[in-house]
């Protein structure tokens, strides 16, 4: 299945075409009012752990080992996943930062992270739930 997960800053106007559109950041944007932002959510679980970003924002640590870290604590809480992937299952997703380049920012690593659990849940859901009966193949004749 196809899943439609898109990027934009908090700060460019919303449009109908958006789908579900959630907040993914830990703070609150500067400036804005919750009012005029259309937001479906402010889902805050699946963004960088508070620590996490501060080493990088203080330059304790590259982007590198930023992406390394964070791909850890989403592996390792693959329930903070869930609201989202459910948004996506619905229809187009629409991931907010209030991040100034997106493309350096973690949601890229977000939004690889979404896609790859949803692919993950779908093959799952191709394997039989039971084994298959083969009651047929021992007739007795």
């Amino acid at each position: 299945m196809s899943y439609e997960i898109v990027l934009k800053r908090i700060y460019s106007p919303s449009e109908p075409t958006d789908g579900a559109r959630v907040l993914v950041d830990r703070l609150w944007p500067r400036g804005k009012r919750r009012e005029s932002l259309d937001l479906t959510e402010w889902y805050r679980d699946a963004s960088p752990s508070p620590l996490l970003r501060r080493q990088l924002h203080e330059g304790e640590i590259s982007h590198a080992v930023f992406a390394v870290r964070y791909r850890g604590e989403l592996r390792d809480h693959p329930e903070n996943l869930a609201p989202l992937m459910r948004h996506a299952r619905q229809g187009k997703l629409t991931l907010l930062s209030a991040a100034r380049n997106l493309e350096d920012s973690y949601l890229p690593l977000l939004q690889q992270a979404l896609l790859e659990a949803l692919q993950h849940e779908d093959i799952e859901d191709l394997e039989p739930a039971s084994p298959p009966c083969y009651r047929h193949q021992f007739r007795e004749e």
